[in-house]
């Protein structure tokens, strides 16, 4: 996220609900929804409670998504996602993430249930 002006860098760290457009891995068609971006110590990482989630499915398909600021600050952004598979690194992610999330704390949440079966990614905006 170095290369990102300081308004939007700023917008990145306060407004965690944006939209994402991946493209449908069966239509090819643009898909957008409404998630969490969760900036952890500058990288910008996308989660969702363990299960399957069509918007990763075509996130591993085809990586380069558009990332939607449409809180005070309003951008579209292109970037490209990186699957985190190795389970020390999800390990590591998921348990800062849960560490700085109040509303995740108060959920109990199940860090090595998420590391097994949760959809998780960096993404790099260019």
């Amino acid at each position: 996220m170095q290369n990102l002006g300081p308004v939007v860098r700023e917008a990145l760290t306060i407004d965690m609900v944006v939209d994402i457009t991946t493209i449908g891995r069966k239509t090819g068609q643009p898909r957008r929804i409404e998630i969490w971006a969760h900036n952890l110590e500058d990288r910008l990482i996308q989660t969702a409670s363990p299960g399957r989630r069509s918007w990763y499915a075509n996130m591993l398909e085809t990586p380069k998504i558009t990332l939607h600021l449409k809180g005070e600050v309003k951008a579209d952004l292109a970037a490209t996602v990186r699957p985190i598979l190795d389970e020390s690194e999800r390990r590591d992610v998921l348990t800062r993430l849960n560490a700085a999330s109040a509303f995740r704390q108060s959920q109990n949440m199940d860090v090595e249930e998420w590391v097994r079966n949760s959809c998780l990614v960096e993404l790099s905006v260019e």
